[in-house]
């Protein structure tokens, strides 16, 4: 049986491309095993899906002073001793890297023992972790055309993003019935990110009667983040985060306005969701979100606002007018290469995995 090892870790977004690789892994006969920190968000992830979990040491890179920039590189030789000691007794075809910290010594290791890389960056440029891990990777997968001018030429694979198969099977009826809406009104999905967004819940809100004029709204805002003065308001629901029932309500929305998140983002191209765009400001992240936004807004498959640009009428002329041309994002969308991910990142698996 043909085994790969799946890393990566520190944030959801390090986890959840790996976990939609999984059905399509199994189908071609993979035996999975993962390798991540001792308790990070990964672990518990990886275990729900019965697959072998082994943790290893994990120290941050950090681009800034903090004393643990001292102790950390000595977790990361730690780290980079454990991996290769799994390695040498899983002996895997092939190693996928999300990135992370933690994929780092993992990386470094499976060079070590000769076990083919394949890794992939999300955002536009590459991050700190992969920039140290793509020198020893056999290919690179990124989800951005201009990414490509970052990698090297030999190694660069556009891919899009791996995005997980059951959001696909989405029950318009199912969500138009757990919302309590019509079918006769358009829908808005607003998408805050995993902890919400402040700013971008209050200028939804700020403009709440407006937009039920025109659509129905569901309103992903984030941990602690409902608003129980509209709980009652009709054309309106609001959750603070939705696991089970997220594929019904994708299918059920015409139009979506969210964060700008290389995953969160890579869904929307996949499911052909028309998108309003407010990247993180670089105040509050590396400028990632930014440049993503910019990305997908040349390729015509979206709006974008800043946060500095969220006044009422603005936000309101630019949901409106998302909605009059959803076809022309739509078809822009159909047309794009960033989609098919995990058949691509599978068959570049299958294409260079070491021989038996």
């Amino acid at each position: 049986m043909k085994r790969i090892v799946l890393t990566g870790g520190g944030t959801a977004g390090h986890v959840t491309p790996n976990i939609a690789l999984v059905p399509r892994l199994r189908e071609l006969g993979y035996d999975i095993q993962y390798i991540g920190s001792y308790d990070g968000i990964e672990k518990k992830l990886i275990e729900e899906m019965d697959i072998p979990y082994y943790g290893i040491s994990s120290g941050k890179l950090r681009r800034y002073f903090d004393l643990k920039n001292f102790s950390d590189p000595f977790r990361v030789i730690k780290g980079y001793a454990e991996a290769r000691s799994i390695l040498k007794k899983l002996k895997p075809d092939v190693l996928f890297s999300k990135g992370g910290f933690v994929a780092v010594p993992v990386v470094l290791a499976a060079k070590h023992c000769h076990i083919p890389v394949i890794i992939h960056e999300s955002d536009m440029t590459p991050g700190l972790a992969n920039k140290l891990a793509i020198p020893f990777a056999t290919k690179v997968c990124c989800n951005f055309p201009e990414t490509l001018q970052y990698l090297p030429k030999e190694k660069a694979v556009l891919t899009g993003s791996p995005i997980r198969a059951e959001l696909h099977a989405g029950n318009r009826i199912a969500a138009l019935d757990f919302c309590g809406f019509t079918a006769d009104k358009p829908v808005l999905m607003v998408i805050g990110g995993s902890l919400g967004s402040v700013n971008v819940n209050n200028a939804i809100r700020g403009i709440l009667p407006e937009l039920l004029k025109t659509f129905q709204v569901i309103h992903l805002c984030g941990k602690d983040k409902l608003e129980p003065s509209l709980e009652k308001t009709e054309g309106y629901v609001q959750f603070e985060y939705i696991k089970k029932e997220l594929a019904d309500l994708f299918a059920l929305a015409d139009v979506v306005v969210s964060r700008a998140g290389a995953n969160a983002i890579c869904e929307l191209l996949e499911l052909r969701k028309p998108a309003l765009l407010i990247p993180l400001g670089s105040n509050a992240s590396r400028g990632d979100q930014i440049l993503n936004a910019e990305s997908f807004k040349r390729q015509g498959f979206c709006e974008v606002l800043t946060e500095d640009n969220l006044n009422p009428q603005l936000l309101l002329e630019t949901i409106q007018k998302l909605y009059n041309s959803r076809a022309d994002y739509i078809q822009a969308m159909e047309k794009s290469s960033q989609s098919s991910a995990i058949e691509k990142i599978t068959g570049l698996a299958e294409e260079i995995a070491k021989p038996h």
